[in-house]
């Protein structure tokens, strides 16, 4: 009783045991299904993407297998600490654009391997520690746009000893402590939006050791001074946004110590004044790590009226880099010559202004640029008349590398005289100038090497072009044809043009690499790509290939050629022939009929040739030609009437016989068959055929109006032509009415197998039919006589 008891106690606890695991796999099931109607994508990929699709929370069923999950754009409010509980493997998770105002603390507990998190443009009024202290993962972190106004009073980010990148910041962010940055001690980009920052504690950002580039939005000159005072020793990178920079002098390094580490600063949507140009160059001076200055979108308020003795007595610069884009100066009509700046260029290396409509450099600054190596004046207002006071004689004594593409340029050749003194000139830029055409000679620097030349709407090429080259860049010039002679040319980019072949290899023989893609090449062969003996990268992509059978047999024949050919094969298409248009040319393979047409029509004219030949022999051999005759004659002979009544007849024997037994026939048979009593009348070919008339006809009919047939046979006649067709062309209807109108005269004996195979019918009739033998004897000449008579009377 006891062991029964026992053994239903132990049957209900597996029965709970596997209801409950029922259970969870039924809703795990359902959850999962749920997941995959919200999020479709989970179901092929472990990235799911459930973006945009007005969700309130996150979707229940995420697993293990997902790696990466984007909420972005959704109607979110609370993050639960349930909700990412089973996600342990996630590595991305974007929730930008909600309207989360709440986390639960232990929310991303479980996420130790997560990579990236995007809060970015939420409701989060509170930052909580507790949130990124499971994170150990984590490299991007972006908490941007919420409604924070701090970082709270410790630090956030203590735990986060992987972090390479870090946003954030608001409308609202208005403080910054000591301590906020502890924990983190190397950045690759630290973006912080402080547009409306107003209290920053000096040394918060000193604890992080390294940040190769920060970005921040201030408006707020105090502010700026005490940051950029901390990160002089940390920042490699500074780059600061939509500030109006009115600084005192006051020294950003005062209290700094060597060395710094700061190499570049970038301003972008900044506004500079007169009054406090040349405070904010004098301070910047004091960076002395600082080399490169970057201006973007920024504003000039001012006439160009700077205090530059104040600058010059401040020392030399560090800085070699200076580019400005996009630069707006208000008062442009009353702005003066910048004879002001003419003490501070001349240690100046590189420098770039592009899109700002400048117009002249003034001759005497130019003249100051006394250590300029790279000059970048793209996308400006420039002239030719103009051109010769910015490059006049003595400017710019050590300019490498000259920039002048989209301008107003018109006229290339007194561009290049221009330019010509430019003595270590060696790279020259001036596409995208409408030049229109092309002299026969030009004028250019002496050590010239490249030059870009590309969509100026030359429409050809001439010696204009300098030999000195070693880069030339032609694309979009719409040129037809290429044939300079460039001794050190070394790379040639024609693209865009209306090439139909690759240029000449001799008159350019060091050509390294080439770019002739969207052209009209249909092909190039063997010959032309072992030309270029030192060709090392060739793009012909986007051509309108012809995948003729020599251009496929080279390039799949041709070893190494993936190697040299850019964009090989996804970028070179064939264009014809239409079956295999718009497949990749290196998967194209062709039939032997299509590669080798010509030698396959010779195959088969040689191969009818030998069967007729074949045909002629066996045909001779067999007399197919006599059977063919024959069946001509017998087709006639059947078209025919048959044979006429009695007075139709005008012979009693038509005879055939040889030429060679002509004596015996007309001698001895024809005097003693006419001469008889009554008299025979015979037919004979040489007496009575019709003249003019087909010998065939006259067979037919001279048959047709005889009695009876004679056959003279011997040797001769089986042997003769035509007596060969007087039997075959009268046989047809004779023996194929059955009659006896044949009588056979034997003249000599024959030999069985002396009868050609064709006369089948005589054979049978010889074998079937008496015939007259001719006698030697005299009185058995006389009884063979009157046999004939008899039978040509029957």
């Amino acid at each position: 009783m006891q062991y029964t008891s026992k053994m239903l106690k132990s049957t209900i606890m597996l029965t709970w045991r596997a209801w409950a695991i029922y259970m969870v796999l039924s809703v795990n099931l359902s959850e999962e299904q749920a997941l995959k109607q919200v999020c479709p994508s989970c179901d092929a990929t472990q990235f799911c993407n459930c973006s945009s699709r007005g969700l309130d929370f996150i979707p229940s069923g995420l697993t293990g297998e997902i790696r990466g999950l984007n909420l972005a754009h959704n109607r979110i409010k609370h993050i639960r600490a349930r909700d990412l509980q089973q996600a342990v493997n996630l590595r991305v998770l974007l929730l930008p654009s909600n309207e989360i105002s709440s986390i639960e603390e232990d929310s991303f507990r479980s996420l130790a391997k997560l990579e990236l998190l995007d809060l970015s443009n939420n409701s989060l009024a509170h930052l909580s520690p507790a949130w990124f202290g499971h994170l150990f993962s984590l490299q991007q972190l972006n908490i941007q746009g919420n409604t924070y106004s701090d970082l709270g009073e410790s630090s956030l980010f203590s735990t986060l000893s992987n972090l390479s990148s870090l946003y954030l910041g608001n409308p609202q962010f208005s403080t910054i402590r000591q301590g906020n940055f502890e924990g983190i001690t190397l950045l690759d980009e630290l973006w912080i939006d402080g547009s409306n920052l107003s209290q920053y504690e000096p040394g918060s950002l000193k604890s992080v050791r390294k940040i190769h580039h920060m970005i921040i939005s201030l408006k707020r000159v105090d502010v700026f001074s005490e940051i950029v005072g901390d990160l002089l020793h940390s920042v490699v990178w500074l780059e600061v946004r939509e500030i109006k920079l009115e600084i005192e002098k006051k020294s950003l390094a005062q209290n700094s110590t060597l060395p710094l580490m700061m190499q570049k600063i970038t301003f972008k949507d900044v506004m500079f004044t007169d009054e406090y140009i040349s405070p904010i160059m004098v301070l910047l001076k004091e960076i002395k790590s600082l080399q490169d200055i970057e201006i973007i979108d920024c504003v000039l308020d001012g006439t160009g009226v700077w205090r530059t003795e104040e600058t010059a007595s401040s020392g030399p610069s560090s800085v070699e880099t200076i580019s400005i884009t996009n630069i707006t100066i208000q008062n442009f009509h009353l702005f003066l010559d910048l004879k002001s700046a003419e003490s501070q260029v001349k240690d100046l290396k590189r420098l770039r202004i592009a899109s700002s409509r400048v117009f002249m450099v003034p001759c005497n600054l130019a003249k100051h640029f006394s250590s300029l190596v790279y000059l970048d004046l793209h996308d400006n207002l420039l002239v030719n008349n103009r051109l010769t006071e910015t490059t006049c004689e003595g400017g710019w004594p050590l300019l490498q590398t000259l920039n002048l593409s989209q301008n107003s340029l018109k006229s290339l050749k007194q561009t290049a005289k221009n330019l010509s003194h430019l003595s270590k000139l060696i790279n020259l830029d001036i596409s995208q100038n409408n030049f229109g055409e092309i002299p026969d000679t030009c004028q250019w620097p002496e050590n010239l090497k490249h030059l870009n030349l590309s969509s100026t709407q030359i429409p050809k090429l001439t010696t204009c072009i300098p030999l000195t080259l070693e880069v030339l860049d032609v694309s979009a010039n719409n040129l037809k044809e290429f044939g300079l002679q460039l001794p050190f040319l070394k790379e040639l980019y024609v693209a865009k043009n209306q090439l139909k072949t690759l240029p000449d290899a001799a008159p350019i023989p060091n050509l390294v690499a080439m770019t002739i893609r969207r052209n009209k090449l249909n092909s190039f062969s063997k010959a032309e790509f072992e030309s270029f003996r030192k060709m090392e990268v060739l793009d012909a992509s986007d051509n309108n290939f012809i995948c003729s059978c020599e251009f496929l047999s080279f390039i799949h024949h041709e070893a190494g050629i993936a190697q040299i050919l850019a964009g090989w094969p996804e970028n070179y298409i064939c264009d014809s022939p239409l079956t295999v248009r718009g497949e990749q040319v290196g998967a194209v393979h062709l039939s032997l009929m299509e590669c080798h047409r010509s030698l396959v029509v010779s195959l088969i004219c040689a191969l009818v040739f030998l069967v007729i030949l074949v045909l002629v022999v066996v045909g001779y051999k067999y007399h197919a030609i006599w059977y063919m005759r024959m069946t001509w004659a017998w087709l006639r002979a059947k078209r025919k009437p048959k044979q006429g009544p009695p007075k139709d007849i005008c012979y009693d024997a038509f005879v055939s016989y040889s030429e060679n037994d002509s004596d015996w026939v007309e001698n001895i048979m024809v005097q003693e068959l006419e001469q008889a009593c009554p008299p025979f009348r015979l037919c004979l070919h040489k007496r009575d055929f019709v003249p003019g008339k087909w010998i065939v006809d006259n067979i037919i009919d001279s048959i047709e109006k005889s009695h009876k047939t004679l056959f003279v046979l011997s040797e001769h006649f089986v042997q003769s032509e035509w007596c060969k067709y007087e039997l075959d062309f009268s046989h047809f209807r004779l023996f194929d009415e059955n009659n006896d109108a044949a009588i056979l005269i034997l003249l000599e004996p024959i030999q069985s197998k002396a009868i050609p195979k064709r006369f089948c019918k005589l054979r049978k009739i010889m074998n079937t039919k008496t015939y007259l033998e001719w006698p030697p004897g005299e009185e058995q000449q006389q009884i063979f006589w009157e046999n004939l008579k008899a039978a040509l009377k029957s």
